[in-house]
């Protein structure tokens, strides 16, 4: 699995990586990012816990 942002409905609060760094970072736009890299095992519930915590809607994780 990965996570997927969607930058058009980012509003670039930073939650994301402030619960799953590992996987979750910010842009140089001020936006989310998601790494390019499979989500491991030991932090799956953390980045499934940043999708559902997002104000916007805007991770998928997949």
């Amino acid at each position: 699995m990965k996570g997927f942002v969607d930058k058009d409905t980012c509003v670039g609060c930073g939650l994301c990586p402030s619960i799953c760094p590992e996987i979750f970072e910010m842009d140089d736009d001020g936006k989310a990012k998601a790494l390019d890299t499979e989500i491991a095992d030991d932090i799956m519930a953390n980045a499934k816990d940043a999708e559902m915590q997002c104000p916007v809607n805007a991770i998928k994780v997949e």
